[in-house]
């Protein structure tokens, strides 16, 4: 069973340890560095404690952090509009934990942060993101034709949203 916490400081190794893979590093933006180190995470952790409200949180099994999952919010006209992006330890896949972790994640950009749209931007070859997306109850938009430079190559995205009046209805 998964749940979303706050992140510690005592998630550093396991953070580091599950984040430190190529293929993980693959599907997210530059912005996660490769390799990643325990540096990296103590410094992501202690970056997210002082959020208010809080919009980043750790995935957990087992009260062991094997991820992380963020919202970012928008500004301006966007301002009830967030993103959401994510990752688990690859020895994690496959068990709907990342489904789990986003219907979460959603549910509280929705209650509590009072968003009415909550997005995501997957790669169009991280068919495991998509396959969790949908069945956390989001919709497929449209496809975001070669929008992003990863690793030097030029990727498509697609575009998955969900939204606050037909939360839970899907």
């Amino acid at each position: 069973m998964s749940k979303l916490r706050a992140l510690e400081t005592g998630d550093v190794a396991s953070l580091a340890r599950h984040g430190n893979d190529r293929e993980i590093w693959r599907n997210l933006r530059d912005r996660f560095p490769h390799p990643y180190t325990e540096s990296d995470a103590a410094v992501y952790i202690a970056l997210v404690a002082g959020q208010q409200p809080r919009t980043s949180f750790g995935i957990c099994v087992d009260g062991v952090a094997i991820g992380s999952i963020s919202l970012m919010p928008g500004d301006d006209i966007e301002r009830k509009s967030a993103e959401i992006g994510y990752w688990i330890g690859r020895e994690f896949w496959g068990r709907g934990i990342m489904t789990d972790a986003i219907r979460a994640a959603t549910d509280y950009a929705f209650r509590t942060l009072e968003m009415h749209r909550v997005f995501a931007l997957p790669f169009v070859r991280n068919t495991a993101s998509s396959r969790a997306l949908e069945k956390a109850g989001y919709v497929r938009e449209g496809v975001m034709r070669r929008s992003a430079l990863k690793d030097g190559e030029l990727l498509d995205q697609y575009l998955y949203a969900a939204y606050d009046d037909r939360w839970g209805t899907t």
